[in-house]
């Protein structure tokens, strides 16, 4: 656990210094005040946690604080602490009764999908399943070539079709094969799309749909890739993506690159789907299951 907190706080070091770091100066040994709320407002808001959000936790303090007959700043420290833990739920466990699971990866643009999938793809590897990659993505060339490299240094055979070929008919071939060789596990690459794109919205529909006439019941999972330097930008990506395909869950990638680590408490209040798994790093080792007591420790820079 020491371990693991210390990846998270490591992980969460610009979040934290940037806006969370001001916490120490705020919670003094100083009486609360109307300054005391103000500061904290806007050092939620500056953290990325939105308005609204920001409000109903200064709500929810202030209830704290005439109940518990709370006095000093300091004291607000384990109030908040407990305040955020609260907001976030603990992944599900996976779901591994069907053979083969079929995983939809979606997002926009840039947003790390492919890289996403390829260490998605070691972490269950390395627990003994077997799986295979469908490039679905058949926009772009280097998004097929990036996961074939991956696919090669994983030695994970990777579906794929001709460029600008349909989409649809690629993840219909991915799930085939992953039925016919007795397989665990089929993720399926989709082409970054900005969630204003009609066109390419209803296109991923029916990339949804397709995978289901491949096998009933697919895909089991529709897993959203979020870039948490975007912040709030993402939200409302990430609602146009559930309301098109219903997706179940939730990775933030660039975790450790991002300043706005507290948008994962907006995402939650927003969206109403589990963060899965936060990227940390640029290592393989380094997407790790999200775990909402480090994650809250590593934002306040108190996990040990």
């Amino acid at each position: 656990m020491i371990d693991a907190f210390a990846k998270w706080r490591s992980g969460l070091a610009k979040t934290s210094k940037t806006a969370f770091g001001q916490l120490a100066t705020l919670f003094g040994a100083t009486e609360i005040s109307n300054e005391t709320w103000d500061d904290l407002e806007a050092l939620l808001i500056q953290a990325d946690l939105g308005i609204e959000l920001t409000a109903e936790i200064l709500d929810a303090l202030q209830r704290t604080v005439q109940t518990d007959g709370l006095i000093r700043s300091d004291e607000l420290s384990t109030a908040l602490r407990t305040e955020l833990r609260d907001r976030l739920v603990n992944p599900p466990a996976f779901d591994w009764s069907n053979k083969p699971t079929v995983i939809l990866v979606v997002g926009v643009n840039g947003s790390g999908k492919t890289t996403t999938i390829a260490k998605l793809g070691q972490r269950f590897q390395s627990i003994g399943k077997t799986l295979l990659f469908g490039a679905a993505d058949t926009f772009r060339a280097a998004a097929v070539d990036q996961l074939q490299v991956w696919g090669d240094r994983l030695k994970v055979d990777v579906i794929a079709g001709e460029p600008e070929s349909d989409p649809g008919a690629v993840a219909f071939n991915a799930v085939q094969s992953g039925v016919a060789r007795g397989l665990d596990l089929v993720i399926i690459d989709t082409a970054g799309r900005l969630h204003t794109r009609f066109n390419l919205m209803e296109e991923l529909k029916k990339v949804h749909r397709v995978i289901g006439k491949a096998l009933p019941g697919a895909p089991h999972a529709t897993w959203l890739v979020l870039d948490a330097t975007t912040g709030q930008n993402a939200l409302q990506q990430a609602k146009a993506f559930k309301e098109a395909v219903g997706v179940t869950g939730v990775i933030l990638s660039k975790l450790d690159s991002s300043a706005r680590g507290g948008m994962a408490f907006a995402v939650q209040r927003e969206l109403g789907l589990p963060i899965l798994y936060a990227g940390l790093g640029e290592q393989p080792e380094d997407l790790i299951p999200f775990d909402p007591d480090a994650f809250v420790e590593g934002i306040l820079g108190t996990g040990q």
